[in-house]
């Protein structure tokens, strides 16, 4: 993964057509790049974001900003009580715990 202005990409490498090619992850339009070697990878990264960012000024729109970190999510009151007690009983703070036992579960789903 590298990382540009925010924006964070995932990479992979295709051996049939020998070449990396990759897509930014923390935004919702897509923005996409290759290369054939790492430098040239890096480069094309940042070459597609600065694209990305001109096309969406010539439109006057705003930029997809790169995802905040912060979500919201609602629960009944019993999940909320489950939940302080489980990141209590880890020795944790509610944020510290929830963001944990997520990134376990995204992990686990990947």
């Amino acid at each position: 993964m590298i990382e540009y202005k925010g924006y964070l990409s995932r990479i992979e490498f295709d051996d049939e057509a020998n070449i990396f090619h990759g897509e930014v992850i923390n935004i919702r339009d897509v923005i996409t790049f290759q290369g054939k070697s790492v430098d040239e990878l890096h480069k094309a990264f940042e070459d597609s974001v600065e694209d990305y960012l001109a096309f969406c000024a010539e439109r006057g729109q705003e930029p997809d900003k790169p995802f905040s970190g912060r979500l919201a999510v609602r629960l009944s009151p019993e999940q909320h009580r489950k939940i302080i007690l489980a990141a209590e009983k880890a020795g944790k703070d509610i944020d510290m715990w929830v963001a944990e036992v997520l990134a376990q579960a995204a992990s686990r789903a990947a």
